[in-house]
């Protein structure tokens, strides 16, 4: 393979990106991801009302937490940005909540949403671990 020059896009992104911005473009990636994935998970659901709720619940939460943790990144104080933080960790919490009720209720076999249900709860670690990072959790 070829020595890549300084020139090239992913060399100057390495070299040359903020590395906090890096890690908040890539965790936005991952929950639009995921926020995909839930997508497709609401569409696969059966046609009858009770899993329609549960489609549309899970769609709702799943796909809010992309959006508000975009709204985070463009936060107007650090309070405003663990205000919005924590949205989104209310958001994952209950797509949490709507998968685990979806895998009770066989809606879906299990080894289709458990994929989902570990990066769910990896995400809600990852926003739990930078709402205190930035002081979020300090309630004195």
């Amino acid at each position: 393979m070829a020595n890549r020059g300084w020139w090239e896009p992913a060399v100057l992104q390495r070299r040359y990106m903020n590395t906090a911005e890096s890690k908040a473009h890539a965790l936005q990636r991952r929950l639009v991801s995921f926020a995909a994935e839930i997508v497709q998970l609401s569409a696969k659901l059966p046609r009858t009302a009770q899993a329609g709720h549960m489609a549309k619940q899970v769609l709702r939460s799943g796909t809010a937490a992309a959006a508000n943790y975009g709204e985070a990144r463009g936060a107007e104080s650090r309070s405003d940005f663990v205000h919005k933080l924590r949205i989104v960790l209310k958001e994952l919490n209950e797509t949490g909540i709507w998968l685990e009720l979806i895998i009770a209720t066989s809606l879906l076999p299990q080894d289709k949403s458990t994929r989902l249900v570990a990066e769910n709860e990896e995400l809600c670690r990852i926003i739990a671990a930078s709402i205190k990072t930035a002081g979020g959790f300090d309630r004195s």
